[in-house]
C-alpha cells in the first residue's frame, strides 16, 4: 500500500496536508480498513481550537467507535459535510475527498511522520 507523499501522518492514522496557513486532516486508509463499514462521524463545531493531540470527534463503525486525534494545533474553518450524510464515503477517498476537517494553523508541525516513516510503522505494529 502506498500513502500520498504530499501528506504527514500521526501514529494515531490521521493524516495532514499543509497549504500555507491551512491544512486539511483525514485518517488514513489503514484506519479505514481497521475500522470497517464507517456509520458516523462526529465532527467539531467551526471555530474550535485544538492543540496537536486533542481529540476533535469520533469515527463510528460497525466494529467500534474510535477518537479522531488532531495532527497539529489550529482552529476549524470547514467541515467535510459530506460525510455527515454519507459517512461511509470516507472509505472510497480517503486522502482526498474523504478529508474530515480543514484547520487554521497555529504553531509548528511537529513529532509527524513522511508517507515512507509512516508505513514503516504501521508494517512494524503488523509485526507485533
Amino acid at each position: 500500500m502506498s500513502y500520498p507523499g504530499d501528506l504527514l501522518y500521526t501514529k494515531e492514522h490521521e493524516w495532514v496536508k499543509v497549504e500555507g496557513t491551512k491544512a486539511t486532516v483525514g485518517i488514513t486508509k489503514f484506519a479505514v480498513e481497521q475500522l470497517g463499514d464507517v456509520v458516523h462521524i462526529e465532527m467539531p463545531k467551526i471555530g474550535a481550537a485544538y492543540k496537536a493531540g486533542d481529540s476533535f470527534g469520533t469515527v463510528e463503525s460497525t466494529k467500534t467507535v474510535s477518537d479522531l486525534y488532531m495532527p497539529v494545533a489550529g482552529t476549524i474553518a470547514e467541515i467535510n459535510a459530506a460525510l455527515k450524510d454519507a459517512p461511509e464515503n470516507i472509505a472510497e477517498d480517503p486522502h482526498g475527498t474523504g478529508w474530515i476537517v480543514k484547520i487554521e494553523l497555529k504553531g509548528e508541525l511537529t513529532g509527524l511522520l513522511k508517507s515512507a516513516e509512516y508505513e514503516k510503522y504501521i508494517q512494524d505494529e503488523a509485526n507485533h
